[in-house]
């Protein structure tokens, strides 16, 4: 990120306006990029079609004294789901970036933004295995850790996978609906 801060204040935009052409052909290539991954990524959850079931509890907030609620899903429609968020991510970073480039006049996050998203969507977790192959890590067992929080302390709570907490919100009848409709 420091880096590719020192080299978007290095490109003389101001001089050159041509520059800016390129830094927005060079944006634009990089999220169209991102957004291939992502659909290749998908593609090739729905060519495996892993139908085991994957429960896990997910965390209320931290504020909240409520109980987690089970998730019950398949392998599939979770990587799914987690490869739609990675995508929203992409969009709504082209919505902010075009508004800060378009009506602020900032040119600086489309050199940013164009190396940043490429290199977090190879980075991935699915990215890990559905393109590198590395699905037997313990790092990329499903459902995925939170990362953690700023300078690796005290990040959002992940999801409990633990037979006691499943067991525990079952009774307490946490399952929910649309996790029960997608195990179906």
């Amino acid at each position: 990120m420091f880096g590719a801060m020192q080299v978007a204040k290095r490109i003389p935009f101001d001089d050159k306006p041509e520059y800016i052409l390129y830094a927005r052909a060079a944006y634009v290539g990089a999220q169209l990029l991102c957004l291939l991954i992502n659909y290749v990524i998908s593609l090739r959850i729905k060519s495996k079609n892993d139908l085991r079931v994957l429960k896990y509890v997910e965390p209320k907030s931290a504020m909240s004294q409520e109980p987690g609620e089970l998730v019950t899903t398949t392998n599939r429609d979770y990587d799914l789901a987690e490869v739609s968020k990675a995508t929203r991510g992409v969009l709504m970073g082209t919505l902010m970036v075009g508004f800060m480039h378009l009506y602020m006049g900032y040119t600086n996050p489309l050199v940013i933004q164009s190396i940043l998203p490429v290199k977090n969507a190879l980075e991935s977790k699915e990215a890990m295995i559905w393109l590198w192959g590395k699905e037997g890590a313990e790092e990329y067992k499903r459902p995925f850790k939170a990362a953690p929080g700023m300078f690796g302390m005290g990040g959002p709570q992940g999801p409990q996978t633990d037979k006691a907490a499943i067991a525990a919100a079952e009774r307490a009848g946490g399952a929910s609906a649309a996790g029960d409709k997608k195990a179906e």
